[in-house]
């Protein structure tokens, strides 16, 4: 196996890894922070949460680790968009950890709100609050980082025909519509999850894409003009 089918096989299962690991596995185990008793329900689901903390934690390097992958390739094509990629993805893993770390907090808070006193009870509500502000404001910085950095790797996958050019098309049109739901959240004020129609499409793309990394990888011909214009 030459080194590149080894960096696509290593994007592909990265790409599932990402794409599975923090929508569809640890998003269902993240404690429902809407209520007045939120924090008596973090408390009361604090392994589960932990589960959920850590998947996500793998998602988040896995994210990084898309474009880190994918660049010794890419910026053959544009050295300049192959590094906004892996800056942007990074981005979105530091905010994915903020998030990670207010969401700790919280259940340390639960903990607390359970044990103290009614007047005690007003504080640990309002610092909750903040946290929980803090964490839907990173996940959101996180989904624009994402955006932009897919956007930049879909954009060389597209113009080096290194993947189908139906594939990256639809990835460039994937996250265009992601985009579109981190847009209408910010001004709606409604949570990201508020637009999962629009969030479906680049969950597929990913899925797609990762698969067939993993079993055609790039395409040759592109490999090979790629390398001739660096000869």
């Amino acid at each position: 196996m030459n080194s590149t089918r080894k960096i696509a096989v290593a994007a592909g299962v990265l790409f599932i890894v990402a794409t599975l690991t923090g929508p569809l596995l640890a998003t269902p185990l993240m404690p429902d922070l809407t209520g007045a008793d939120y924090l008596a329900g973090v408390s009361a689901h604090m392994n589960q949460a932990l589960a959920g903390v850590l998947l996500w934690i793998i998602a988040a390097f896995a994210s990084a680790g898309i474009a880190i992958a994918l660049y010794p390739v890419l910026k053959e094509q544009n050295a300049g968009l192959a590094l906004g990629s892996v800056v942007f993805r990074a981005l979105e893993a530091a905010f994915y950890m903020i998030g990670l770390v207010c969401l700790l907090a919280l259940l340390t808070l639960g903990q607390q709100f359970g044990a103290a006193g009614a007047a005690d009870r007003a504080v640990i509500q309002a610092i909750g609050n903040s946290l929980v502000s803090v964490r839907e404001y990173a996940g959101l910085l996180a989904v624009f980082a994402f955006c932009v950095g897919a956007f930049m790797y879909y954009t060389l996958l597209f113009q080096s025909r290194l993947i189908p050019r139906w594939l990256a098309g639809f990835g460039i049109v994937a996250i265009i519509l992601m985009l579109t739901a981190c847009v209408l959240a910010t001004f709606s004020g409604n949570r990201i999850t508020s637009y999962i129609p629009l969030a479906a499409a680049i969950f597929v793309q990913e899925i797609v894409l990762g698969i067939w990394l993993i079993v055609k990888g790039f395409n040759p011909a592109a490999v090979a003009a790629l390398s001739a214009r660096q000869a």
